[in-house]
């Protein structure tokens, strides 16, 4: 009898998978999209406080189609965004997360400068949904960010991204008030497009990323994936109800909150900068809290987080129907802003855990366009509420609303430990 040979081939190596060859760069990456958001958010929002100001530039008279127009050049760009998220999320998974950083910031910046030299109000509008269409930085850095950091920091770090989306929003109209007065409303646009064109060069130098498209970009047998996606339909829908809700509850209140002011008494030469002030307040206070909040659902998990500060914002929400005076509400607004400030990061890793890493752009894109649809529906349920309901109506819809959405969440949780648990028998 012949004795065996010992066998020539050696066992087929199994590549690690993207998060594990990216865990090297996640810090670093998290440090430069958080610049790049805070910068591409600064350069969209800073056009606010002299958006109707353009707007009349442009050649529009009237006072009520001044306020028409501006409020559908600033809403076109989140519905840009909410359309197309879900297919750079899709184009993300294909070819990876950092050329739509790089497509996101120089396309931004192109836009952004012709604005500047925009002709008339629908040549504005227009653009304006451009820098939807091709943008969404702050939505590409989510997904890269999303994916790549290890799964017990990862509420975390999209605390910590979070609070530079934040930043740019509450620092952009402040910018936008005196940047005017030195290089002209026109001459604003081209230097939020120069900042832009700062964080593209930051993303191209410094972002580094691991992407194999033969193995990061292929389906991988049912077998190797997490529980069937079947199961997980019902969780994935409540999770990105949730999302919407947040935006929604912090935006229905926007149409209305120079006239709910004025109610309080503020006089009228004092309500642009008073409602600006509120509106600032919410801001604040999510930045304060939203690292916080996303270690703490790393620490004793992401739905108790969610339904926790659910529930919290409405019952911040309520007093808010009752105030007397503006600097009561200020101050509930602010509170809102940190209970509300734990929802994105949570809900963004339970997403980001529920898929296997080929699905995980196009999932998150679809969580950014869930977002970006209550930004949309917030002030346009808010405004029609007030104008049948009542301003003060307005707040306890809102509230009514977080709180079944909270429920919700409650029971996509008890499903969501049901399913771990038949998975792990």
């Amino acid at each position: 009898m012949h004795a065996h040979a010992p066998s020539l081939v050696s066992p087929v190596a199994v590549k690690p998978g993207y998060a594990e060859r990216n865990r090297a760069y996640w810090r670093r990456n998290l440090a430069v999209c958080v610049f790049g958001s805070f910068t591409t958010l600064v350069s969209l929002s800073m056009l606010l406080p002299f958006l109707p100001l353009y707007v009349a530039q442009l050649g529009v008279k009237e006072p009520a189609q001044i306020v028409q127009w501006s409020a559908i050049a600033f809403g076109a760009t989140f519905f840009g965004t909410a359309i197309t998220a879900p297919l750079w999320g899709r184009l993300a998974d294909r070819y990876g997360r950092k050329p739509m950083l790089v497509r996101a910031a120089l396309g931004m910046a192109v836009v952004m400068s012709m604005l500047g030299l925009a002709e008339n109000v629908t040549q504005l509008v227009l653009l304006r949904l451009a820098a939807g269409l091709i943008g969404g930085y702050a939505s590409a850095s989510i997904v890269m960010i999303g994916t790549q950091t290890p799964s017990d920091r990862a509420g975390w770090a999209l605390g910590v991204l979070s609070t530079g989306a934040l930043a740019g929003n509450l620092a952009g109209p402040l910018i936008g008030g005196f940047l005017p007065d030195l290089v002209g409303i026109r001459g604003a646009f081209f230097v939020g497009g120069a900042m832009i064109v700062v964080a593209a060069a930051a993303t191209i130098l410094l972002i580094r990323e691991d992407f194999d498209r033969g193995t990061d970009a292929k389906r991988r047998p049912a077998t190797e994936g997490p529980p069937a996606a079947a199961g997980k339909g019902g969780i994935l829908a409540v999770l990105l109800l949730s999302a919407m809700m947040v935006l929604l509850a912090n935006m229905s209140i926007e149409p209305i909150i120079t006239i709910y002011i004025g109610h309080l008494g503020v006089p009228e030469h004092s309500q642009a900068r008073v409602a600006g002030i509120v509106m600032a307040a919410s801001a604040l206070g999510s930045m304060l809290t939203a690292p916080r909040l996303g270690a703490l659902a790393d620490r004793i998990g992401s739905w108790n987080v969610i339904i926790g500060c659910l529930a919290a914002t409405a019952l911040v929400m309520i007093p808010q129907a009752w105030v007397k005076e503006w600097w009561q509400l200020a101050v509930l607004r602010g509170l809102m802003g940190m209970t509300i400030a734990g929802l994105l990061p949570s809900i963004a890793k339970l997403v980001r855990q529920a898929v296997d890493e080929h699905q995980s752009g196009r999932t998150l894109g679809y969580l950014q366009s869930a977002q970006f649809s209550g930004q949309v529906i917030g002030p346009l349920m808010g405004s029609q509420i007030a104008a049948y309901a009542g301003l003060r109506q307005v707040f306890w819809v809102t509230a009514l609303l977080l709180l079944g959405c909270a429920a919700l969440n409650r029971w996509a949780a008890r499903r969501a430990a049901l399913a771990s648990a038949s998975a792990s028998a």
